[in-house]
């Protein structure tokens, strides 16, 4: 006899992850604009354990940096995560 799993497992131990370029909000100095008005760089499903701690990462989008993550809400299912432009922000801290 074998076990056998008839369930999608994976919705359960991965979550989907939209990084976003929010470079733009430091360009000019603006409120944060809906996160559904920014270029999505990359779309791609991470572990769900210790995400908040892999979102940190500064590899997510090559020559991107990390700036902020918001959770899933009731209304979005997936992680969104705000990445800055590396050389925009090595141009800011003069340097």
């Amino acid at each position: 006899m074998s076990a056998r799993m008839d369930a999608e497992l994976w919705r359960f131990n991965l979550t989907k992850v939209v990084i976003i370029d929010v470079t733009d909000d430091y360009a000019v100095m603006q409120p944060p604009l809906p996160n559904k008005c920014y270029p999505v760089l990359r779309e791609t499903y991470l572990p769900v354990y210790q995400l908040n701690k892999t979102v940190h990462r500064d590899d997510l989008v090559e020559g991107f940096m990390y700036d902020w993550h918001q959770r899933p809400t009731e209304e979005e299912t997936e992680w969104v995560v705000g990445v800055v432009r590396g050389e925009f922000v090595r141009e800011m801290l003069g340097g």
